[in-house]
């Protein structure tokens, strides 16, 4: 028995040393070997070393589009809340905004003894806002539950000297130089929102939304002459011929297209290609503009803000962002229900969203400053941003934009700018949001 013990423990302290040699000696060989294999990326540009996405996988033109500053007798105004973007080409991007801001450069970072004795203004010297151009632009903020009727009367600044209504609408090219004003059309607007031009039209009409106008106007692609208007300008409902301030549109490939109405409307607006309304669906998720409020109502078409929307041409299915609901709702053309998802919990806050041809959806989050990527199912898949006023940072992305070449344009409501983001060389294209569907035009 002894002798046997002798055994199993001089062999145990073979074992033991064979094990503290290799564990030492380890390191050694892998160096000899020379350097790992580099792992699988979840990066948007596999293999980089070193760096991080903080702009997914583009990078920001820092220099475009030029400040309207530059223009001839120009100095003293700059860009105001950009609310809408649409790259007909990348040499030719309209910008629609809400008139112009004083152009006051950022100032240095002082005590204000006068607030308290620890604050300072402004934050940051270049990272943190100066001010919120969508609070600052006429006229005013305007969320969910403002009449439009009190859009100017709740202004309080002075034209002229705090804002001034010019370059609602213009175009820029892709050095992001200003080659349009469509400075004829800026006394019709009361508050610009979105811009578009349909893939499915072969003579480009532009057309522009206006919330506070609760209507639509389409004009020739030069700009010289509006060719329809859809909705009862200046008057609001809920009907074929009204709207209650709208906000975006989706097309079909035979022209057929859908109406976001919008913050105080809670519906979807169908209409044929020459603008016949067919339909509607939705139902008040809240009740707005009258002074009250309530719980929100969740049920599927409930809705509350309809403020984005996407179609894809090929199933026919209508996403809707119901963005105070926090959900993307799916219906088919007819307005049944289809299915829903959550965009997030607080501080989540999807302003608009985008559906490319390879069939994702994009959302654009204000309460988090990033981009977010999901199926048509609802999976989530991937996010990028990060918030600031420097080049790429974002504030309050109100529209999306994707040109020909895979660059990304934003409208930025709240840092009062348009800004475009050039794919980076290798970037996955899993990450890129989706090319646009051009069927009608190139």
């Amino acid at each position: 028995m002894r002798q046997r013990l002798v055994v199993l423990g001089t062999a145990a302290l073979g074992l033991i040393a064979v094990f503290l040699f290799e564990g030492r000696t380890a390191p050694t060989a892998q160096v000899q070997a020379g350097p790992a294999r580099a792992p699988a990326s979840a990066a948007a540009v596999a293999g980089e070393i070193g760096g991080q996405d903080i702009f997914g996988a583009y990078e920001p033109v820092a220099t475009w589009p030029q400040d309207l500053a530059e223009l001839p007798g120009h100095e003293k105004w700059t860009w105001g809340s950009v609310e809408g973007v649409f790259a007909e080409s990348p040499n030719r991007v309209f910008i629609f905004q809400r008139g112009e801001l004083p152009n006051i450069p950022m100032p240095k970072t002082r005590r204000t003894p006068e607030f308290g004795p620890s604050l300072a203004f402004p934050v940051g010297e270049g990272r943190v806002p100066m001010r919120n151009a969508t609070f600052a632009s006429p006229p005013a903020n305007g969320g969910t539950g403002q009449l439009a009727e009190d859009g100017l009367r709740l202004y309080t600044g002075k034209f002229g000297v705090d804002a001034q209504w010019e370059h609602c609408l213009v175009a820029v090219d892709a050095q992001g130089k200003i080659i349009e004003g469509w400075t004829q059309w800026d006394s019709m607007w009361r508050r610009p929102h979105s811009v578009y031009i349909s893939p499915y039209d072969p003579e480009k009409h532009v057309w522009l939304v206006d919330d506070h106008m609760h209507a639509i106007y389409k004009f020739t692609n030069d700009g010289k002459k509006l060719v329809q208007t859809i909705g009862t300008p200046g008057v609001h409902g809920a009907d074929g011929t009204h709207f209650n301030r709208p906000t975006f549109i989706g097309w079909l490939r035979d022209g057929t297209f859908f109406v976001a109405d919008g913050y105080n409307g809670t519906r979807v607006a169908k209409f044929d290609k020459d603008g016949k309304f067919l339909l509607d669906w939705g139902k008040p998720g809240i009740a707005v503009g009258n002074g009250t409020t309530g719980p929100l109502d969740t049920r599927p078409s409930y809705m509350n803000n309809v403020h984005g929307i996407a179609v894809d041409p090929d199933t026919r299915r209508v996403f809707v962002n119901d963005r105070s609901n926090k959900r993307i709702q799916v219906f088919d053309e007819y307005g049944k229900y289809l299915y829903e998802w959550s965009i997030g919990v607080e501080p989540a806050q999807i302003y608009t969203i985008y559906l490319g041809a390879d069939h994702f959806l994009w959302g654009a989050d204000y309460g988090t400053s990033k981009m977010v990527k999901w199926d048509e199912q609802g999976h989530f898949l991937y996010a990028w941003g990060t918030f600031g006023i420097f080049p790429g940072g974002m504030w309050g992305v109100h529209q999306i934009s994707v040109d020909q070449e895979g660059n990304v344009y934003v409208a930025e409501v709240n840092n009062g700018r348009a800004q475009k983001f050039r794919p980076r060389p290798g970037a996955n294209p899993a990450f890129l949001l989706g090319k646009p569907i051009y069927s009608a035009w190139k």
